[in-house]
């Protein structure tokens, strides 16, 4: 960690709370964002080691909060502190999240509102991998297939990163700001500006994120190293307190080295043009009225030689995909204690390639020309259409009901002239070994229902549910290559999936309890679901990627609970499993993570405060070697031992506007992997052999000051 930074947040500190000796922070709450027309979220708790679920199968958390481990770089990482989710790990940044043992489409994600994709055939870049978790105002998470508001196919749930709109009472101007240092020079940044009227706001919000290879237990370096930046503009328009017009903007970059492959992602360009409308209370029947339409961009290139020593030949790739969605959508009060919330939504990817990527070239600078200097060519677009409705209605005080239903067209059309990578002229192989595909301009298209149906007892904090969902594959499950035999009997890739896929459909039982006794409080959820036509990827020896259908079991659930010991000593607890069954073949369901266990003590006396988390991994005995999902190499290598990190907090509300947390992260330096975690690649200057499961950080040492006025 760089002194510089350690010694510039003490001295911002302690001269701040000479100019400021208010009341402590947290007496009333640190204001997260500004007042709202019906509330004002605020941070009630210092460190956050697990947000509480306090509505059935939903988690709600402010992502501006300080919370133990160190803070996220980004939206996977951001989400591991949720119980029941995982990230493949491929080193410091861009982990694919896994929620209730599903990756990639399985977990819809939304950026305020609209899909990013990504664009990388390997997955360097989840969508996660482009937000930045604090510039956000809330993180919501609804797990299982049991709504139908926010698209189709959400097999294992729904994350959607919020931004709130800003209703002000008058001219005023907010600020709040951040800046974190840490081990590895780890270094953070973020600031954000609001200004406006009760009519008219702006916002500005900017962030910076930087950190160099890290150190694992043992005290070798892993091939981690990133940087990013973004920025944010935001104008509104809110003529009285029920409406609001926004329009918005994003621009951000990034570079990422990764330790499980050959190339690193040398550019995560995002840009983003969003327009979002909502009106409120139009009568007495139409209670609200939301429309959004958005554009998101991601533009990624990936090579050898930007972030790593390279001796060898020069080898680059540029691929971008586009996405236009819209929304519409109206809440309607069909009595006194029923409501319907009905409309439609739509999203439009298209996906391509430079036609020149991937050549061997002599130097870097050839390597870059090369992709620069020629056009796109489109090698996929899939089209989404749907129309839903979601019902809530009271039976009695005490027992709620809640329904929905979906129907989605999907259309898929194959562009690509190659399975593997294309040659320079875009209508070939590169190597002998491709395969031609023999899907190019057909069209794959699907008309997929959803709907679910789910009991609630307010007072008693029940719930038991019922969810359908059929997902649509995706672009990275198209892209793969169909399984057949060989004359050796040897299992080989063939010809294009793209028309023999079939879409994924799940059926899930959930059910659960929310209760509170005393200084005691807790939940517990459980889940059972049934798949046809599940999807799975076989890896195979040649690096090539089979899609296949087969017949699947996945059950599993999340526990916590909190005990408040005194009105500043409490102890939270959690539990999540997930046990999967590929029933086709009589195995385990590939890429599942172990049972994971935190017990975490926090004290808070609102002024300081300061805790302990102990994180219990188990091992990882059943697994599907060879089989994955879609992200490249995410794949079952064999058993994962399991672990035990330890790690402690401390925070001071310095002042009504400051405040400073630190953290101590894996304490006891220990080394250890994650079961998703890739495999190391092998890297001129790094000792970890080639096949081996990438080390997590070692003891990491942080530092965080927020600042609010």
């Amino acid at each position: 960690m760089k002194l510089s930074i350690l010694s510039i947040a003490a001295i911002v500190t302690v001269f701040a709370a000479a100019l400021s000796p208010g009341r402590a922070l947290g007496e009333e709450g640190t204001e997260a964002s500004i007042a709202q027309k019906d509330k004002v979220v605020t941070v009630d708790e210092v460190v956050v080691t697990a947000p509480r679920i306090k509505e059935p199968l939903t988690v709600v958390t402010d992502p501006k909060a300080p919370r133990q481990p160190v803070p996220a770089a980004d939206g996977g990482d951001f989400l591991k502190s949720i119980p029941g989710f995982s990230v493949i790990r491929k080193g410091g940044v861009s982990g694919d999240p896994v929620l209730r043992g599903g990756a990639g489409s399985r977990v819809t994600v939304l950026l305020d509102g609209g899909l990013l994709f990504g664009g990388c055939g390997g997955r360097m870049d989840p969508p996660t991998s482009y937000a930045y978790p604090e510039l956000y105002d809330r993180v919501t998470v609804i797990k299982g297939p049991e709504t139908v508001l926010y698209g189709p196919g959400n097999t294992s749930g729904v994350v959607m990163f919020e931004k709130e709109d800003k209703h002000l009472d008058g001219p005023a101007v907010k600020f709040n700001a951040s800046l974190m240092g840490g081990s590895f020079d780890r270094r953070d940044a973020i600031a954000d500006v609001l200004a406006g009227t009760k009519s008219f706001y702006v916002e500005a919000t900017g962030s910076q994120s930087s950190s160099d290879d890290y150190k694992d237990g043992n005290g070798n370096s892993v091939h981690s190293s990133y940087k990013r930046w973004s920025g944010n503009g935001v104008v509104g328009w809110t003529p009285d307190k029920n409406t609001v017009l926004e329009l918005s903007g994003i621009r951000g970059n990034g570079e990422a080295a990764y330790a499980d492959r050959t190339m690193d992602g040398s550019k995560f360009e995002r840009s983003n043009v969003g327009l979002k409308f909502e009106k409120k209370h139009i009568s007495s029947f139409v209670e609200k009225l939301e429309a959004q339409a958005y554009y998101n961009y991601a533009n990624h290139v990936m090579d050898n030689y930007s972030l790593r020593a390279n001796t060898g030949v020069n080898l680059a790739m540029n691929v971008d995909q586009r996405v236009r969605g819209y929304r519409l959508a109206s809440t309607l009060a069909l009595g006194e204690q029923t409501r319907l919330v009905a409309g439609v939504d739509s999203a439009q990817s298209r996906h391509h390639y430079r036609d020149s990527t991937f050549k061997f070239k002599n130097t870097p600078e050839e390597a870059t020309n090369s992709y620069l200097s020629k056009g796109w060519i489109e090698d996929m677009r899939i089209n989404q259409l749907g129309a839903f409705a979601e019902l809530s209605s009271f039976l009695t005080p005490d027992n709620k009901m809640l329904a929905g239903l979906r129907v989605d067209k999907h259309d898929a059309t194959d562009g690509a002239y190659c399975l593997g990578l294309p040659d320079a002229a875009g209508t070939g192989c590169q190597f002998p070994s491709g395969i031609m595909s023999d899907s190019r301009g057909k069209t794959h298209s699907e008309t997929l229902p959803s709907g679910f149906v789910r009991y609630e007892n307010v007072s008693n904090k029940l719930y038991v549910g019922l969810g359908h969902t059929e997902r649509f594959p995706d672009y990275w499950e198209l892209s793969r290559n169909e399984e057949v035999i060989d004359d050796t009997g040897k299992n080989v890739a063939g010809n294009s999936v793209f028309m023999k896929v079939k879409p994924e459909k799940t059926t899930q039982l959930d059910a659960g309890l929310n209760w509170e006794a005393g200084p005691v409080f807790g939940s517990v959820a459980a889940f059972y679901g049934k798949s046809t036509d599940y999807i799975i990827i076989h890896w195979l020896d040649t690096g090539a990627g089979t899609a296949l259908n087969i017949d699947a079991t996945i059950w599993g659930g999340e526990a916590d609970l909190t005990y408040a010991i005194t009105n500043t000593w409490k102890t939270i607890a959690t539990l999540a499993c997930v046990h999967g069954e590929d029933d086709t073949n009589n195995r385990p369901l590939p890429q599942q993570p172990p049972l994971e266990f935190r017990l975490s003590t926090e004290y808070d006396n609102h002024e300081f405060s300061f805790g302990a988390l102990w994180r219990l991994v188990s091992d990882q005995e059943r697994y599907a070697e060879h089989y994955g999902n879609i992200v490249m190499n995410g794949v079952d290598t064999g058993r994962t031992g399991g672990f035990g990190v330890f790690s402690v907090n401390m925070g001071w509300k310095a002042t009504k506007n400051l405040q400073l947390t630190a953290g101590v992260d894996n304490v006891f330096d220990k080394a250890y992997a994650e079961h998703l975690s890739r495999t190391n690649a092998s890297l001129d200057g790094y000792v970890a052999p080639s096949g081996v499961k990438i080390n997590e950080p070692g003891r990491n040492i942080w530092v965080k000051l927020a600042a609010n006025f």
